[in-house]
């Protein structure tokens, strides 16, 4: 058990933080007389509602996981970095949720069409809230995923893992828009901090 403990023990303090940031956004989701402040930028309405970037934007959430799970068994060092760079990024989306509540207003009210990709935005939508959204999560932790592995020096030869994750990651990038999802200004925030956040 303590061979195990200490093999293992660099996956504690992620740990520890993930219990942290979803007891704190359950609160922030929980919250009752709000007053929100509204995301919103006049190009959003331009964009257009496409519900076949549901697949990228629900591929996120293996996306993260997965390179942190081959970081934590394969470079140490740059998992810990990764850890570092996702528990920052939302540690500052969970403190601008708190003392700046924002929500926005670009869901339809009624889907255009029905096939299987709208049913899975429907989905979405009844379990995500449009609230508690500045600057986007998912946004940022793709770039600090993408990141990660452009800097793994065990990836540097497989270029079509590399071209792979800057792939998803523009599409994740890109499906938070074209969902309605995310404003603009959601996402030009989540690329800021990321890249900020990278350059320290």
């Amino acid at each position: 058990m303590k061979r195990y403990y200490e093999k293992y023990k660099h996956i504690i303090p992620l740990a520890i933080f993930g219990v942290i940031y979803v007891l704190w956004f359950y609160l922030l989701e929980h919250r009752t007389n709000v007053q929100y402040m509204v995301v919103h930028m006049n190009i959003d309405d331009y964009i257009p509602f496409c519900e076949y970037f549901v697949v990228p934007y629900l591929l996120w959430f293996a996306y993260v996981p997965a390179v942190l799970g081959y970081l934590f068994f394969k470079d140490r060092r740059n998992y810990d970095r990764c850890a570092v760079f996702l528990c920052t990024g939302m540690l500052i989306f969970l403190v601008i949720s708190t003392f700046i509540p924002n929500i926005q207003h670009l869901r339809l009210h009624t889907m255009p069409r029905h096939n299987v990709f709208t049913v899975l935005v429907s989905q979405l939508w009844q379990t995500d809230t449009p609230t508690n959204l500045f600057p986007s999560i998912h946004v940022y932790n793709s770039v600090a995923a993408f990141s990660a592995i452009h800097t793994c020096k065990n990836l540097q030869k497989h270029k079509g893992i590399r071209t792979g994750s800057f792939i998803l990651t523009t599409l994740i990038i890109l499906s938070t828009m074209f969902l309605k999802q995310h404003s603009i200004a959601d996402v030009a925030t989540g690329i800021t901090c990321a890249v900020a956040t990278y350059v320290l």
